[in-house]
């Protein structure tokens, strides 16, 4: 084993850290027990599943993250502008 520290800043970061290990052990197990002339195929379909997948929670992850520190500060209050009359709606009056 390669003793590493690694520091992450975050519950977030360091469930993305935990998830991208557990991906690649799952690929070296399947290296190590795939058949001759299959070992590519395998640990490739599982690496584009898994990363696919790894990169959709990270990104869950981040996001909901960020959603908890704007509720917890709150949201800006500010008026909404409306467009001019003009600019607004269907010129097309009168027509079917």
């Amino acid at each position: 084993m390669y003793p590493r520290d690694i520091r992450v800043n975050n519950p977030t970061e360091a469930l993305i850290v935990e998830q991208a290990l557990a991906m690649v052990r799952e690929m070296q197990q399947t290296a190590t027990a795939a058949p001759d002339g299959q070992v590519l195929a395998q640990v490739e379909r599982l690496a584009m599943a898994q990363g696919r997948e790894l990169t959709r929670r990270s990104l869950e992850a981040v996001l909901n993250e960020q959603a908890q520190e704007v509720e917890k500060k709150g949201r800006r209050v500010e008026r909404a502008r409306a467009a001019d009359r003009g600019t607004t709606g269907d010129d097309k009056r009168g027509r079917c």
